[in-house]
């Protein structure tokens, strides 16, 4: 799969903290910044999903997978993580 079609996924505990760092990478030129919830096959408490900022643009232009380690480290300020799926 080109690098172009992938995206990071940047995935947080709390919504509000997503909605949050999606408004920050926006303002910094990512997009799409979708924010999306992430609840895992068999997970029955809605109370525990998580909450996933998908992200395919770089402020650059170029795919956002260039990017993941500095996503990455701004999911950690939240106590979060980042990682290029598709």
């Amino acid at each position: 799969m080109p690098e172009s079609a992938r995206a990071v996924l940047v995935t947080l505990h709390d919504r509000e903290d997503a909605d949050e760092l999606a408004e920050q990478l926006l303002e910094q030129g990512y997009e799409p910044c979708t924010v999306h919830r992430d609840m895992l096959a068999g997970e029955d408490d809605a109370e525990d999903v998580d909450w996933v900022i998908e992200v395919r643009t770089g402020p650059h232009g170029g795919p956002a997978v260039f990017d993941e380690p500095h996503l990455a480290a701004l999911a950690q300020d939240y106590g979060g993580f980042a990682a290029v799926g598709v």
